[in-house]
């Protein structure tokens, strides 16, 4: 019975150990994918408000926004909303809308930036705005996927799981050139500081060098060596 229970315990590990893989690769999958996000954004009666994305290239973003005013007694609230990339250029711009939606891919890392406004004349309250924000494999629609190749299921866990895993390598490959190119900065920076440490350290001994000439000649002039 001894030997029967202790292969139990043996066998049980080894599932443990052969699902800790899977474990971790989802656990990475929550940690390095970027997904869905809702976010609700608190208007005042003037002024912007405005929400960032790190986003890095060829990644699909989609988003709904939709206003709620803080005032039921008055009308609906309409805002204006726009969308630029992080060289400036408009991906979106929509006025007087109290529902919208933009969806575009991206072609440079970089802070995506979505700015909301009310532009509603002599508005005294203000408004929320819910805003649904959708990257990558989040944004993909995945019961068309399944219908489109027939599977479903297991399988169809199976594709997005294998998405996951290739958009975790593609951030750890940005992350890689960002870290290098951070390096790079770094050993420019160190190695000015250096020059600048070196010429420094040059013009004190240089003006040391003139200050003793200057007194030496002072003093000789004054008989006093």
């Amino acid at each position: 019975m001894g030997k029967g229970g202790g292969g139990t315990v043996d066998s049980s590990f080894s599932i443990v150990l052969l699902g800790f893989p899977f474990l971790f690769l989802a656990l990475l999958s929550i940690s390095w994918v970027p997904g869905a996000r809702a976010i609700w954004i608190n208007l005042p009666a003037s002024g912007t408000k405005c929400v960032s994305e790190e986003i890095q290239p060829n990644v699909v973003v989609l988003a709904d926004y939709m206003v709620i005013s803080d005032d039921p007694s008055h009308d609906q609230t309409t805002i204006s909303a726009k969308v630029t990339s992080p060289y400036g250029n408009t991906l979106h711009q929509k006025e007087k809308v109290s529902v919208g939606q933009f969806a575009f891919t991206t072609s440079e890392a970089g802070n995506y930036l979505a700015c909301f406004w009310i532009d509603s004349g002599g508005q005294s309250a203000g408004a929320s705005v819910n805003l649904d924000w959708k990257i990558g494999i989040a944004a993909k629609d995945w019961d068309s996927v399944a219908k489109k190749e027939k599977i479903e299921g297991v399988e169809l866990e199976l594709r997005k799981l294998e998405a996951q895993v290739q958009a975790i390598r593609q951030n750890l490959l940005y992350l890689k050139s960002k870290e290098s190119d951070m390096r790079v900065v770094s050993e420019k920076t160190n190695a000015r500081v250096a020059w600048f440490s070196i010429m420094s350290i040059g013009v004190s001994v240089v003006v040391s060098v003139l200050q003793l000439w200057h007194l030496k000649g002072f003093f000789q002039k004054k008989k006093l060596i």
